[in-house]
């Protein structure tokens, strides 16, 4: 699904982002350009970046398997 009409970017670019080390919403901007034409998709852009770091941060608490 696209978060940012404006610049095509996608929740899979905005996750693929945070995969490869953008970790807050300045680094995913930097990297994607997403928000920065109309701005309209800025919640729903920073909302993916929390949530995708969270679960990032999350699953690598997790114990590894044997």
């Amino acid at each position: 699904m696209y978060v940012c009409v404006c610049q095509a970017v996608s929740d899979q670019d905005i996750r693929h982002a945070v995969a490869h080390g953008a970790h807050t919403f300045e680094d995913v901007q930097a990297r994607t350009r997403c928000t920065t034409c109309c701005g309209c998709c800025e919640a729903e852009a920073r909302a993916l970046v929390a949530a995708t770091v969270e679960s990032d941060r999350r699953a690598a608490a997790l114990p590894a398997a044997a």
